[in-house]
Parts: C-alpha cells; structure tokens; sequence
C-alpha cells in the first residue's frame, strides 16, 4: 500500500480555480537542509459533493509512511515550505498536509466537524472558518486565511518496529 505526503487543497466548485492552484505548485522544486531534491507534481480530482481539490505532490519521499526520524524530518521540512508556498497561492476554500490527506474531509463534513475535531497544519479560508463557526484555536495564516497551527510529521516506532510491537505486547501481557 502506497501511503502518500502531499498538501491536498479543496478550492470549490469552478474547475478554473483548482487549475490555477494546481499550476501554482506544478514543477515547484526544493533542495531539502539534508541536501535532497525534491520537485512538486500536481494532480486535479473532484469529491463526491462535486468540488475540485488539488494534490500537491513533493517527490523523492517514503510510499511506505513515516518510518524513521529521518523521514518525519524531510515530510516536515517539506511541509513547512508547502505552507509557506500556500500563503500566495490563489483561492481556495481549505487545505492541509501530511500523510494521506487526499479528500480528509468534503466541505459537508469539514461544517459540522471542524468545532468538535482538531487538525493541526488546517488552513480555512476566513468565510469557510466563519461559517463553520470561527472556531477561537484558528490564528491569522495569511489575508483572508486562518489555520490551527502545523505540528509536523511524527515518527511512532511502535507503529513499524515489529519487534517493539513484541515488546509491548510482552508488557501487556503482565499487567
């Protein structure tokens, strides 16, 4: 199984908007503190509600999810210059990196959710955080733009360390 990084944005109902926020990020490139080069591919899709999102996609990172503090370091690293290429981006409705964000929420969802559920690294745009009811953890990410702030990408070995996964288990086990 493929488990994708990338910033996924929904920009809406007018395909004209997510091209152009696709073609704000498309080819984008970046040389990584560790010396790697990582280039952004985009891909359009629309959700069962009919809005249009975006994928942005770096390159030269793990399929396989956050396996090694190595790992979670360049996924942040990339995430912060993600969000720091969102702030001029053109309109969208919402958006947020990570791992496996594809569609996290439709705009239904996201209006009923957003006060019960935090997502760290969400940006709204101001009329979609008021109309999900301006929910007071959000601060100012760019003109017309609120987020709760990006935490990071984290590594948690006993997700992909077998052997740790024993481990605990043994110690279960005793309790």
């Amino acid at each position: 199984m493929v488990w994708t990084f990338s910033l996924s944005a929904e920009c809406g109902a007018e395909q004209s908007a997510v091209e152009q926020f696709a073609h704000h990020f498309n080819g984008l490139s970046w040389t990584l503190s560790i010396g790697m080069q990582s280039r952004c591919q985009t891909e359009i899709f629309q959700d069962f509600e009919d809005h249009w999102w975006c994928r942005v996609c770096p390159d030269n990172l793990s399929e396989i999810g956050i396996h090694a503090p190595d790992i979670a370091y360049s996924m942040t690293e990339l995430g912060l210059l993600l969000y720091q290429r969102l702030r001029s981006a053109p309109p969208f409705r919402y958006a947020l990196v990570g791992v496996e964000v594809d569609e996290f929420r439709t705009y239904s969802e996201l209006s009923t959710e957003i006060s019960e559920a935090s997502f760290p690294g969400l940006v709204l745009a101001e009329k979609v955080w008021q109309a999900c009811g301006a929910a007071p953890s959000f601060q100012p990410f760019s003109p017309g733009y609120v987020w709760y702030p990006y935490e990071g990408e984290v590594y948690k070995p006993l997700t992909v360390s077998p052997d740790l996964k024993d481990k605990l288990n043994e110690l279960l086990v005793l309790t």
